[in-house]
């Protein structure tokens, strides 16, 4: 069994000023429809929630790094950051099956006032 990780950290007030500076142009580029929505209905925390899904995506790609071919074979908008019914963060992959290759993967994000953090580790088939 192979164990590979990824982290990230990032300054909400980048996220906070590209969203304001960019729109939607920025948020669709990074964040599924879903992630927006949840993100949006955080209100005043909307931000810190935005950055920490764009450290999860960071640390997502830095951990799947060794399984992709080409930097480019995954796009932001392959990986989305849920959360399941206790609030905890998961992992979906859509239209692409880099999937087939992982064994068993999880992240764990978290945020304060200045920065947001986010880690994965997996394991490979």
């Amino acid at each position: 069994m192979h164990i590979f990780c990824g982290t990230d950290i990032i300054e909400i007030d980048r996220i906070k000023e590209s969203i304001e500076n960019l729109g939607d142009s920025f948020k669709t580029k990074i964040y599924t429809k879903n992630e927006i929505d949840y993100c949006e209905s955080k209100n005043k925390m909307k931000y810190q929630h935005y950055a920490a899904r764009f450290a999860g995506k960071e640390a997502i790609f830095k951990a799947i790094s060794c399984l992709l071919n080409d930097k480019y074979e995954l796009t932001w908008q392959n990986a989305e950051i849920l959360n399941d019914e206790n609030g905890r963060p998961y992992i979906h992959f859509i239209n692409t099956d880099i999937i087939n290759k992982i064994q068993d993967i999880d992240i764990s994000i978290s945020h304060c006032k200045a920065y947001a953090t986010a880690n994965v580790i997996l394991t490979i088939k």
